[in-house]
């Protein structure tokens, strides 16, 4: 029996990857964590569509990886705010 592998994936360029990973998020994540998963995390593997919630970072992309090892374009959003981090310019959460 001969083994099909699949072709390893590639990276792909920051821009395509974030314009792509936010139209996952926008249509097919945030209706389904905006109302019970406020402040908490988002890893999505931008080539698939899985994704991953938790209160951490580290603990979203862990369960990504738990779904998807092979994940290497995978974007992180923050459910109710416009950016993951503050330097202090401004408030994050989103107004809507």
């Amino acid at each position: 029996m001969k083994e099909t592998r699949t072709p390893p994936r590639q990276r792909r360029p920051l821009e395509e990857a974030v314009r792509l990973g936010k139209e996952i998020y926008q249509r097919d994540i945030l209706p389904q964590v905006q109302a019970d998963h406020f402040g908490e995390y988002v890893a999505i593997d931008v080539d698939s569509g899985s994704w991953a919630v938790a209160s951490t970072e580290n603990s979203a992309l862990e369960s990504l990886r738990g779904l998807r090892p092979d994940a290497i374009n995978v974007l992180m959003e923050r459910v109710g705010y416009r950016a993951l981090r503050s330097f202090g310019a401004g408030p994050l959460r989103t107004t809507e």
